[in-house]
């Protein structure tokens, strides 16, 4: 029963006002309509973490690749230091992507 209003048909919401996954949660009517997410600081903590995550990827790498058999702390828990924080560089690296994306959308389509 998504779009109508009391027997008539609402407009559809615009593709920009949409999400990746359109209109999988739909306005209840609590939440603000002008509700906007802070992009440029979600972008500005993306860009700081993406090269701190891949540098640390990069250090417990290569700190993992010269221990030895009986260092402290082992290369198996530097190698899964190293895999958290490569994960962690991938998934700020993908926010930053959206996020970029999501701002030349905005922007392109300002008055």
């Amino acid at each position: 029963m998504r779009g109508q209003h009391h027997g008539r048909t609402a407009a559809p919401e615009p593709r920009s006002r949409s999400g990746v996954f359109g209109d999988r949660f739909p306005r209840t009517g609590t939440e603000p309509a002008t509700a906007r997410s802070a992009l440029r600081l979600r972008q500005l903590l993306s860009a700081v973490f993406l090269p701190l995550f891949a540098a640390a990827t990069a250090g417990f790498a290569v700190w993992a690749a010269h221990s030895g058999p009986g260092d402290s702390p082992g290369g198996g828990p530097l190698t899964v230091l190293a895999v958290v924080c490569g994960v962690l560089a991938l998934a700020a690296a993908l926010h930053l992507t959206v996020v970029t994306r999501r701002r030349r959308r905005e922007r392109d389509t300002a008055p």
